[in-house]
């Protein structure tokens, strides 16, 4: 009778153990399924970044950028610089960018297509403004927008990306009130084309490849500033009015709170690899859709976009 007691005693115990070890084993199961959704939660958070300034020249200010937008937002984040705009504004429509750095005519597009918001622009000399300049090699004599008329059967005419505002939209809008260009097949010149960037601009005309290009102010100046072009072989022969700075804007998804950490993050930025990398900023400061109605009239005008009905 004791002996069958103890039996009994002894199952007993060995199924609390087993019902206790089941139960600690679904809890752990839990928290590691709650683990894995707590990580899924924090995705990566992915900026596209169109070419201005030539991709090496500025993946390490992006990079480092990347990096102060991480520790603000407390998720992963990387920055991919892009081989041409549109593929920036294609990105974002389709989910494959967050957030942008954009040319003030690639963010008026994206807007109107996918509804992007505007919420940070770089400062240069402390303002958010540049412009679309025409430069010509220090020895070409053609020294305005006139002689630029006068001659354009002689002249080898680069513009940058067809997408870009100073290096493309804005200089191309003049010389078609000028009776000068309506397309890359159709112009008075001698000859048109679309270098791809700022950099790849001011190089070609440094090197007499070609003879007169249009090329974004900040963008410009940089280059000089940095030595990657020679000041004194390039002269500028014409700008533009005030353009309002490029935009970086945010996909519908991005949250009113992490719009307020990009903003906090970028207005602070002090470091000189990231703010050479957008054009020579001396800082960032906010912007809205309203900073771009201009620019959204000039696309409307060069029908690039279609008015609101």
């Amino acid at each position: 009778m004791f002996r069958k007691q103890k039996t009994f005693l002894v199952l007993t115990c060995l199924l609390l153990v087993s019902l206790i070890a089941a139960a600690c084993s679904s809890n752990s199961g839990q928290q590691g399924d709650q683990g894995e959704t707590a990580g899924e939660a924090k995705e990566e958070f992915l900026i596209g970044i169109i070419p201005a300034q030539g991709s090496s020249q500025m993946k390490e200010g992006a990079d480092k950028l990347a990096d102060l937008l991480e520790q603000a937002m407390g998720r992963p984040v990387r920055a991919e610089i892009y081989p041409d705009y549109n593929g920036v504004v294609e990105a974002m429509g389709a989910g494959k960018a967050h957030m942008a750095y954009l040319g003030p005519l690639t963010y008026v597009e994206a807007h109107e297509r996918y509804g992007v918001e505007a919420v940070v622009t770089q400062l240069i000399d402390g303002q958010p403004f540049y412009y679309s300049y025409l430069i010509a090699p220090a020895d070409s004599p053609y020294h305005s927008l006139e002689d630029v008329a006068e001659h354009a059967g002689e002249i080898r005419f680069a513009f940058g990306d067809i997408s870009s505002t100073s290096g493309s939209l804005i200089p191309g809008i003049t010389l078609k009130e000028k009776g000068l260009f309506q397309s890359q097949q159709d112009h008075q010149f001698k000859s048109v084309v679309y270098t791809g960037d700022h950099t790849a601009t001011a190089l070609a005309i440094q090197n007499g490849l070609q003879d007169v290009g249009a090329i974004d102010s900040a963008f410009y100046n940089n280059l000089v500033k940095q030595g990657k072009v020679d000041g004194d072989k390039i002269k500028t022969i014409w700008q533009s009015e005030e353009l309002f700075q490029y935009p970086w804007a945010v996909t519908k998804d991005v949250t009113d709170e992490e719009i307020r950490l990009i903003r906090e993050a970028m207005l602070g930025a002090d470091d000189p690899e990231i703010l050479s990398a957008f054009g020579g900023a001396s800082g960032f400061t906010e912007a809205s859709n309203e900073d771009y109605a201009a620019i959204r009239q000039a696309a409307i005008k060069d029908n690039r976009l279609k008015p609101k009905q």
